[in-house]
């Protein structure tokens, strides 16, 4: 995101326990923990790590269904949001390890590693190179399936890929020039997007990652997909009308289910997308308008939400993309396992 929510919810975090970002209060001795608030903490960023563990296993069976089915070279974007939650869920186990070592910070390799893994910066970007990447998603789909014929003349391979690389690149350069530029690290610890030149600052950038990075695409995923949905059933109800017509209509009704099959799964995910976030949001905005402990509970709370996010999207394309579902279940279906059983027992 231009202005993660994620660099919101560190400021948030540290609001909370200090209510205050400027350098010279914090130094001041401000910084006030409890023995209870510090188990909690332990115990969230054992769960974090867990579902880190749980989504890399998940994401990477996936993109290898769709390596086997060779759906990676027809739905490239699809492919791509998969990698990027892959990144995501490998991004946290990674950096959620790092933070339950407790490591003392020193130096110029300190102060790097509090602004590369410790501030949650390489989850942010793939996470939200995830979000941009589903809005891109969303918008090619309507493109061919709204404005088919423009879209055949126009589109090209070649625009697909710089979008990708957009998304890998962009985000990772901007995030990293933010997190490195608001970044301290003061007595060993680590305080990521906390040094703003004014409060009017933070509050533009808290505002404006929730309005473009929330609102703005789920008004992208209402009306591309409620528009897709409109043209779909259309096409369908023409081609049950001409379904004498012979082959060549029975060969377009089976190209318009597969394409809404592609459609359906799409949805889901960005439903689940909106539904996961906004908890994250609501509480990260009411924690800068009102910091107190009680919130940043909750706050902990959405984080699990929006990571499990991360893992369980996996089996919304396991469940409804019919050829990685198709591999799945050949893959581990019993009768197979029973068969390469046998197998050995002859053999040895």
């Amino acid at each position: 995101m231009s202005e993660t929510t994620w660099t919101s919810s560190a400021s948030s975090h540290l609001s909370v326990d200090m209510t205050t970002t400027d350098v010279t209060q914090i130094t001041g001795g401000n910084i006030m923990t409890s023995s209870s608030s510090r188990g909690a903490e332990f115990y969230f960023q054992c769960a974090v790590m867990l579902i880190g563990i749980v989504g890399t296993a998940t994401n990477a069976l996936i993109l290898y269904a769709m390596v086997a089915s060779k759906q990676h070279k027809k739905h490239v974007l699809i492919f791509n949001q998969n990698v990027l939650d892959l990144f995501s869920s490998v991004f946290t186990m990674v950096t959620y390890s790092v933070k339950l070592c407790n490591i003392h910070l020193t130096g110029s390799i300190g102060y790097w590693l509090c602004c590369v893994i410790l501030s949650d910066s390489l989850v942010a970007c793939t996470m939200s190179g995830s979000v941009i990447n589903l809005a891109v998603i969303t918008v090619e789909r309507y493109l061919k399936v709204v404005h088919s014929a423009w879209s055949k003349k126009k589109l090209r391979k070649w625009m697909t890929y710089s979008v990708m690389a957009f998304i890998w690149i962009a985000y990772i350069i901007y995030n990293q020039i933010l997190v490195f530029s608001t970044s301290v690290v003061i007595d060993g610890a680590c305080y990521a997007y906390v040094i703003w030149v004014n409060e009017t600052l933070r509050m533009i950038q808290v505002f404006s990652s929730f309005v473009t990075f929330y609102v703005v695409v789920l008004l992208i995923f209402i009306f591309c997909y409620w528009r897709i949905l409109a043209v779909i059933r259309r096409q369908a109800s023409v081609m049950a009308g001409h379904s004498a017509a012979g082959s060549s209509a029975a060969q377009t009704l089976q190209s318009n289910q597969i394409q809404l099959n592609v459609i359906k799964t799409m949805i889901l995910v960005s439903a689940f997308y909106a539904i996961s976030w906004l908890p994250h949001y609501i509480c990260v905005l009411l924690l800068h308008l009102n910091p107190n402990p009680t919130l940043y509970s909750v706050y902990h709370v959405t984080v699990v939400i929006i990571f499990l996010y991360i893992c369980t999207n996996p089996f919304i394309y396991a469940i409804k993309f019919d050829p990685v579902k198709k591999i799945l279940l050949d893959k581990f279906s019993c009768k197979k396992i029973s068969q390469q059983a046998a197998e050995t027992v002859a053999n040895s």
